[in-house]
């Protein structure tokens, strides 16, 4: 057995079992294979061959010529199992090193390291050589108690429900507030037009008086330089700024501490910039004591915390659902074991309840009437109806007689059944289809990727353009007060030119950064 070798081949095109039978068989068949053993979902085939008769170059291009694709996998390191273990009883380094040392010398144990401050012990192993068992045994004859690391399976990481409620609190505060800003704004635009219709004709109707009249409700100045509309925007504007934005600002503080410019960033910089530059014009013309209404941008923070948490609350809702999915998954699996030795003529000699993890390759599992098959395995005794609709979503029970394969997390229906494991921990099609779920939710799309690199730049490069903008503006006004004056309509001709120059350069650059702040990037 001393020239026994191990090879894995990556199998592509593989649909569903007979796929899988037929390599088997196929390949069974050849000089020089011992034995093979295929992993659907993962796409793997685990060959043992006779390296002076066959090589693995060869084993893969006899999987090609069945009409798949295969190549030989390089890094071999794929099929070791992995162990976390809790050892208790350990009190010196001596200790340590008296398992470590029993350990290593222990056949098929390939590494292994014993913290004394943790308790633990982390353990490499080859499945074909040894299993968890016999390595908990090992331990045990030391003289220390062991148990392995409890797995959390309620998949509690994956709930996204807290972050769902916050971002639909969000939204809906700012959409609260938001509505009325709208309104006004609207409303102040449509009395705009008509009065300057009116200016145009010079003969006001009697609508266009009313409207005038109404308009003037708003523009009616309860102090000087505060006009009814800028208060009203302003009050309806805090709650947004403080609530709606909460979570913005608690992000973008976090990104700035890492050096980073993300979305968040820029939305609070906009809104932020929006409000107070909003503020501060108010208070200047309440100081001023200003006959014409500042031109404010109370408007803008509510509408894009709307849009923003609005898109936000959407996503988790979105993750949430494939969370849920892979939680249900993850229920699937089975818990716990019944092993069973058989003596010749396979004769029940004992068998013990183990947990699923310490299941091994090669182990005879019993699996009783309405019981989980807690490993993948092939059937070596018994007749029964399973129900395999987890994985094939096929109603009908199948049925089960020796030879035949089953799936972990199908459910045995009314024969008892002895069966072979061949893959069990994390090699179950449940453990891969849970692992496969699992990549494709962390795992970014190469156009979020994309997008977050580009939203890492297009920050700055925001913050920059306005900032030019600003200084342009400046400049274009000390050369040339005239262009500014046609621009900046209905500045107050009281107010000295220097300052309806900076005025105008502020107001020209918060539109810049107002406008791209929820640039499609984000939302998107």
């Amino acid at each position: 057995s001393k020239t026994i070798s191990k090879c894995y081949v990556q199998v592509t095109g593989m649909t569903c079992a007979s796929c899988v039978a037929n390599i088997e068989r196929n390949l069974r068949r050849e000089d020089g294979i011992h034995s093979i053993l295929v992993a659907l979902m993962a796409g793997k085939a685990e060959v043992r061959y006779n390296p002076a008769v066959i090589h693995p170059a060869a084993i893969a291009e006899l999987i090609r010529e069945l009409g798949f694709g295969a190549t030989v996998m390089e890094n071999c390191g794929e099929g070791d199992g992995i162990l976390e273990l809790v050892v208790r009883g350990m009190t010196c380094a001596s200790c340590v090193h008296k398992i470590e040392s029993t350990l290593m010398k222990t056949n098929g144990v390939l590494y292994c390291s014993v913290a004394l401050a943790t308790n633990k012990a982390h353990i490499k192993y080859d499945p074909e050589a040894i299993g968890p068992r016999d390595v908990i045994q090992v331990i045990k004859d030391l003289g220390f108690t062991t148990s392995l690391v409890k797995k959390d399976r309620s998949a509690s990481h994956l709930d996204h429900k807290q972050e769902i409620r916050q971002w639909k609190r969000s939204f809906v505060v700012s959409l609260v507030f938001c509505i009325p800003v709208m309104g006004l704004m609207i409303y102040m635009m449509v009395m705009d037009s008509q009065l300057s219709n009116a200016h145009a004709h010079h003969n006001m109707s009697k609508e266009e008086m009313e409207a005038r009249h109404s308009s003037m409700v708003l523009e009616y100045q309860l102090l000087p330089g505060l006009s009814v509309m800028n208060l009203l925007s302003f009050l309806l504007c805090v709650p947004v700024q403080v609530f709606g934005g909460w979570h913005f600002y608690i992000q973008a503080s976090r990104a700035l501490r890492h050096n980073t410019a993300n979305m968040d960033v820029l939305v609070v910089l906009a809104t932020s910039i929006a409000f107070l530059y909003s503020l501060i014009i108010l208070l200047v013309a309440m100081a001023e004591r200003a006959k014409v209404n500042p031109v404010t941008f109370f408007d803008t923070p509510p509408m894009l915390f709307v849009f923003i948490s609005l898109g936000r609350w959407l996503e988790h809702v979105a993750k949430g659902k494939t969370s849920e999915a892979l939680a249900r998954l993850i229920s699937l699996q089975a818990t716990e074991a019944t092993i069973v030795t058989l003596g010749p003529d396979n004769v029940l000699l004992s068998e013990e309840q183990v947990d699923v993890e310490l299941v091994q390759r090669g182990d005879i599992v019993k699996v009783v009437p309405g019981g989980k098959f807690p490993v993948d395995g092939r059937v070596i005794e018994g007749h029964s109806m399973v129900d395999e609709s987890l994985i094939t979503g096929e109603a009908m029970p199948v049925t089960k007689k020796p030879g035949n394969t089953v799936i972990a997390g199908s459910i045995n229906q009314n024969g008892s059944l002895l069966i072979s494991a061949t893959h069990v921990g994390a090699d179950t099609t449940l453990s891969q289809i849970v692992k496969l779920v699992e990549e494709a939710q962390t795992s970014k799309a190469p156009i979020q990727q994309f997008a977050d690199k580009l939203s890492g730049y297009f920050v700055p490069f925001i913050v920059a353009v306005s900032v030019v903008t600003l200084f342009a503006w400046i400049v274009i006004g000390f050369v040339d007060f005239e262009i500014v004056e046609k621009y900046f309509l209905g500045y107050n001709k009281s107010i000295s030119a220097a300052e309806v120059i900076i005025r105008f350069a502020f107001q020209a650059s918060i539109t810049v950064l107002c406008i791209a702040c929820p640039c499609s990037l984000g939302l998107a």
